[in-house]
Formats: structure tokens, sequence, C-alpha cells
């Protein structure tokens, strides 16, 4: 759902350029369209845009020395390239893209980078967390607008390591995935693969992949359905919830993952993940919570408990790890740790 914010002032320049090209480095390419946007605060593009991020070797994410973020986007209206660079001394917000979801990508960047995002209504209640505020006041929750984009990530998240999720999802994308238009071919940036496309993998392509059957069917469910699952980015982040949930596999884990990232939703939080619940405990009350406590101690925050564990995680607070961690499994098929899903 969207939430107004009365303080967001948006300044757009469009540019439709023509046939000349010039190198990734400067200049323009073929089909590109420009936007500047200036926020009213000084926006931390790319701490905001991480989020949308699946581990360090992401193919549909890049970022260059200069800072400018690379995107390869799968959009209502087709394809897309963005980049997005922030100019701190300007006050602006530079974006570029290319592919028929060109126009899309570019209207979406504020979104993107959190401008829907309300934190007025949010009051700390803990000296960590006002800390935490004070140390990072322009945190914000970008809200993608793409289901699928998020949905198909999470799932391969479910129940395994981060290691063997990222490369799992790294491998599908590079595999059944395609180039990202314009000036993402030279950068190797790449799209997640169509519906259409995550319907023909073949089973034994999926294990392969280091995905089991649980989860590549119920992204195969999920792909079925991926018209519908995109409407969701137009309702409550409630009645998203029920929908989300009401497919097979997919479950408070998975649903709150996408909410957060497709629809930034502030109350969204990630029961059932191995490491969330421990932190915020130990950051909190200096006692891991399992999840039961943590849903407790939350309620306070209702409807905008997800900021207590994205604060935590901003901060960089986390209990020590001396204990045993999950470790990759060394065969499929077989069951992933029990929690998430």
């Amino acid at each position: 759902m969207d939430r107004p914010t009365d303080t967001v002032v948006v300044s757009v320049s469009w540019a439709s350029v023509g046939p000349v090209s010039a190198g990734v480095g400067g200049g323009t390419t073929a089909g590109e369209r420009q936007r500047v946007w200036r926020p009213d605060w000084p926006c931390p593009v790319g701490g905001v845009l991480r989020q949308q991020r699946h581990g360090g070797a992401d193919p549909t994410y890049r970022t260059d020395p200069s800072g400018q973020v690379w995107r390869g986007l799968r959009t209502p209206q087709g394809p897309a390239t963005l980049t997005v660079l922030a100019r701190p001394h300007l006050g602006e917000v530079h974006a570029r893209a290319w592919g028929l979801g060109a126009e899309w990508a570019l209207e979406s960047v504020p979104a993107q980078l959190g401008a829907l995002d309300d934190w007025s209504g949010f009051e700390p209640r803990h000296p960590v967390l006002a800390e935490a505020h004070r140390r990072h006041p322009h945190a914000r929750l970008g809200r993608s607008g793409l289901v699928m984009e998020a949905l198909v990530p999470a799932i391969i998240e479910q129940k395994v390591t981060g290691q063997e999720a990222f490369a799992g999802f790294r491998d599908l994308v590079l595999r059944f995935g395609e180039p990202a238009p314009g000036p993402g071919v030279e950068r190797g940036l790449r799209l997640q693969p169509t519906p259409e496309a995550l319907r023909t993998i073949a089973s034994w392509e999926w294990l392969s992949l280091h995905i089991d059957p649980a989860r590549s069917r119920t992204i195969v469910t999920a792909a079925r359905v991926a018209e519908s699952i995109e409407r969701t980015a137009g309702l409550t982040p409630e009645i998203a919830d029920v929908r989300l949930r009401s497919l097979p596999g997919i479950g408070v884990w998975t649903s709150a993952e996408v909410r957060q990232k497709a629809l930034g939703d502030p109350d969204a939080v990630s029961f059932g993940d191995y490491h969330v619940a421990k932190d915020v405990g130990w950051a909190l009350t200096g006692a891991a919570f399992d999840d039961a406590q943590m849903q407790e101690y939350l309620e306070p925050w209702r409807p905008q408990r997800g900021r207590v564990p994205t604060l935590i995680a901003t901060a960089g607070l986390h209990r020590p790890r001396h204990g045993a961690r999950m470790a990759p499994r060394t065969h499929l098929p077989g069951r992933g740790t029990p929690g998430r899903g």
C-alpha cells in the first residue's frame, strides 16, 4: 500500500536519446532515458537499494567504482536496465534506463529509494533503538513493486544457508535468465527468468542448481499464477500476506521477505529466520529470543514491527557467532534445516 508522504519533492527530467552510442563508462547509448530526482533528505542510495540484492554475486545487481548501482529489472512493461547514482553535492539522484520497461523503471526510482516509507509514527521505545535511529536517521525501506522478483529468491532462500541460496539464485539467473538490455549486456547484468521459463525447467536441472524439489515446486507453482501474484503489489500488506500464503510452500517467513522488498511493508517480520529473533533478543535484552518471544516483545511496535530488526541490522548489532552454524547440504534431494517457509 502506498503511504502518502507530503515532504518528498520530485523533480523529473526526461530524455529520449537517439541513435548516438557511446561506451558504458560515459556519454549516452541508444534508447536511453533519463531522470533526475531531488529527494528532500540525504538519500543513502546504495544502502537502500542493497535491500534488493541477493548476495554479493547477484547477476541482477551491480555497482561500479563511482558508486552507481545497476539493476536488471523485469517490469510490467518489459525488460529494463536501470542505473541509479547519488549526487549528494547537488541534492539529486540521477537515473538512466534502457529497454521496453525503461519508463516504468524510472518512475519507480523514488519508491525504490524509500520515498513512500513513513517513519513518523515509529517510537524507538528502547535506548538501543533510539541510538540506532539517531546514527542512521535516513534509513528507509525501499519498495520495488515487483513481487515475483522478490518471491523467487525468497523461495530459494528457504531453509538453507545464505551461501547455498545465493549460489542457487545466481546460477538460476545465469542459466535461465537473459541479458539486461542496453549497456547491461557489457556489464554482465542479467534479468531473472520469465515465469514461462521457470515453468519449463526440468526437475533434474533444478537439482543441478542445488534447489531441492520442495522449493522448485513452489517456484513453478508461483510461476503458473505470476500475473495474479504481481497484482498483490497494489494491495494492502495485510491482504497481500493472505494471498501469498495461500500458495503451497509459501509461509510466514517467505511472505515477510517479499513484503519487505516489494511492498516496503514496515510491519513485515521474518519470523522463522535462523538469526533474526536471536539477534533482536540479544541486542535489546542481552539474551537471544526464539520466535514466540520476539513476537510478544515486538507487539507494542505494531504496525511497524519490522522496523525493529531493520534498525538492529542497519546498526550492525548481532549476537556473537560462537555456536555451531548451519552447514550447506552435501547432497540433494534432501531435507533442509527446519524453520523458514
